[in-house]
C-alpha cells in the first residue's frame, strides 16, 4: 500500500470512530455530523455548519463530493428551522454549484427568506476557506407537529 493510500485510510479511520465515538442522536450531534466533523454554531437568526473538506470527502475529480456539500446546508438550514421555530422536514431542495472546494475549511451559513406557521423557505451560502461563495441553496420546510 502506498503512502497516500495509507494516510486515505487513517483519515477515513478516524472519521468513523469519531462517528462511532458517541450514540447521540440529537440537534447538534447524530452520526452524519459526526462522521463528517461538522461543527454547528447559531447567532441569532442563522445557523452554521463548518467542517474541513478532507480526501475522503472528494469525488474521482478531486474535489469535494457535492452530496456532501448538499448534507451540509440541508443540515444548516433543517437546524435553523428548528432552533428557530420547532423540527421541520425538507419538502424540496435546489442547489447551485458555483465552484470547487479542494480542501481547507467550508462554512454552509443558512438564514430564512419567510418563516410561515407551517411552511418556511431559507437559503443556504457555503463558501470555501478563502470566503469564495461554491454554493447556494433555497428549501421549503414544512414544521412538524409537536
Amino acid at each position: 500500500m502506498s503512502a497516500f493510500n495509507n494516510v486515505r485510510e487513517q483519515i477515513g479511520r478516524a472519521m468513523l470512530d469519531r462517528a462511532l465515538s458517541s450514540n447521540r442522536h440529537e440537534f447538534g450531534s447524530f452520526f452524519l455530523s459526526r462522521f463528517f466533523g461538522f461543527e454547528i454554531t447559531y447567532d441569532v437568526d442563522r445557523c452554521t455548519v463548518s467542517f474541513e473538506a478532507t480526501e475522503p470527502m472528494f469525488n474521482p475529480q478531486g474535489s469535494l463530493h457535492g452530496g456532501i456539500l448538499a448534507t451540509a446546508m440541508d443540515i444548516a438550514m433543517g437546524h435553523l428551522l428548528q432552533h428557530v421555530s420547532g423540527a421541520g422536514t425538507t419538502l424540496e431542495m435546489k442547489i447551485q454549484y458555483i465552484g470547487s472546494v479542494r480542501g481547507g475549511v467550508v462554512r454552509c451559513e443558512a438564514s430564512f427568506l419567510r418563516v410561515g406557521r407551517s411552511i418556511s423557505f431559507l437559503q443556504c451560502i457555503a463558501r470555501s476557506h478563502d470566503e469564495v461563495v461554491v454554493a447556494h441553496a433555497t428549501s421549503t420546510w414544512k414544521r412538524l407537529r409537536r
